[in-house]
């Protein structure tokens, strides 16, 4: 597992994401309320079924409605009004499957989002939002908690109303906008792009195959795509696997050495052509794809698996396998054990949004306990970052900082 290779200073501190639930005002609308979500586009997060599809809240049939799968955890449905527009109504409409916790929220470029109402004492029926004051090409409703022990969300209808029909301006939305986990190959390159910019100073993540120094972090050497080292049992995983796919290679002759220093920061045995051999091996497609899949095995799959499983999306299955590259699995275990203190995982009814930001809390405190990792910029300029956007599913376009350089993802 790689440690921080770089030790610039950020001088400004990160805010938290607050979110103040809004007041809800039911009654006659205003005067000036134009209906501008009619027969829009909508997606969701999910759907039970052909005859529940997103597009039913925009429809004027009152029979129809939306429906996600069945389960705890965090869903959405979001409209595209076609432009930018003000949006100072919502009225929603909701079938059995009411939430109890959801927030409402309006977007740009349908990746970043800002909240303009949100509750925690949902209790079905109709809410007639107003005042909300936003603005966006996007409407979305995240449902977080439902107001139910069983099934899923259910909305009849998403009205949003705006002070006029004309657009403030168009743009053009992104693409991917249906939510994926990183089992998807798109979202998969988007993580490793992240975890590169900050284990590689790059997002071309494949450049590293043939990296190896010592950082003098007590691990011995660092070396590959996630920092395979040589005190901590992962590369001599790594370099014996390569030997069994190919019996004869530059690494073999090193077996014992690794097997002699693993747990410690020696290089005895190893120097001075161990770092020449690595780097000769990371030329041979059977290495390559040796790091790749030990890289999946060890940390991206058992990551991913234990993110699903609290109920988190695509932001939250990057969180956790980022940790889980720099402290190992066990490392991010004492992570999540430490952010489930302080907030519940959406598996159990908790809001995404304040477990994420407990788990990072904790990532963060994780980090500082050891030198090597005292700049915390990878979770406070990086993922904060996207969190505090609202950018659950990790859709495009996005921008971050590590160690004070900047990195950009374009549109999905």
């Amino acid at each position: 597992m790689r440690m921080r290779r770089r030790t610039l200073a950020l001088g400004a501190g990160i805010s938290v994401l607050v979110c103040v639930p809004l007041a809800v005002s039911i009654g006659a609308g205003a005067a000036s309320d134009v209906l501008i979500s009619r027969d829009r586009t909508a997606v969701a997060s999910s759907v039970r079924g052909s005859q529940w599809v997103a597009g039913k809240v925009t429809d004027a049939d009152p029979a129809s409605r939306w429906a996600s799968t069945d389960g705890p955890g965090t869903q959405w449905v979001q409209v595209d009004l076609g432009a930018i527009r003000k949006v100072d109504r919502v009225r929603l409409r909701w079938d059995d499957g009411f939430a109890r916790t959801y927030r409402v929220q309006t977007s740009v470029d349908g990746a970043n989002w800002t909240d303009v109402y949100a509750t925690r004492s949902g209790n079905g029926g109709t809410d007639d939002l107003k005042r909300l004051g936003g603005s966006g090409r996007f409407v979305r409703v995240l449902a977080i908690q439902r107001g139910r022990a069983t099934g899923g969300y259910s909305l009849a209808e998403v009205k949003a109303y705006g002070p006029e029909a004309t657009p403030l301006r168009t743009v053009t939305p992104v693409s991917g906008a249906l939510a994926a986990g990183l089992d998807d190959g798109r979202k998969k390159e988007i993580a490793l792009e992240l975890v590169s910019s900050a284990e590689n100073s790059t997002l071309d993540w494949r450049s590293a195959y043939s990296y190896i120094e010592d950082i003098g972090d007590g691990r011995g050497y660092t070396a590959g795509l996630v920092g395979f080292c040589s005190g901590t049992s992962d590369m001599l995983d790594l370099v014996n696997e390569y030997t069994r796919r190919k019996p004869q290679n530059v690494l073999a002759p090193y077996l014992p050495a690794l097997r002699t220093v693993d747990g410690s920061d020696s290089h005895a045995g190893l120097d001075p052509g161990f770092p020449t051999a690595w780097r000769a091996a990371a030329r041979d497609p059977i290495f390559q794809k040796a790091q790749e899949d030990e890289r999946d095995w060890m940390y991206f799959d058992p990551a991913v698996r234990m993110a699903r499983a609290d109920g988190l999306r695509a932001l939250g299955q990057f969180a956790y396998f980022d940790a889980a590259v720099m402290h190992g699995v066990s490392g991010l275990r004492g992570i999540r054990s430490s952010a489930l203190r302080a907030a519940k995982a959406p598996s159990d009814g908790g809001d995404e949004i304040a477990y994420l930001d407990a788990f990072l809390d904790a990532r963060a405190a994780e980090m500082r306990t050891e030198e090597a990792h005292s700049d915390t910029s990878r979770v406070d300029t990086g993922q904060r970052v996207l969190l505090r956007r609202a950018n659950l599913d990790l859709i495009g376009p996005l921008t971050w900082k590590v160690y004070g350089d900047t990195y950009r993802i374009a549109a999905d």
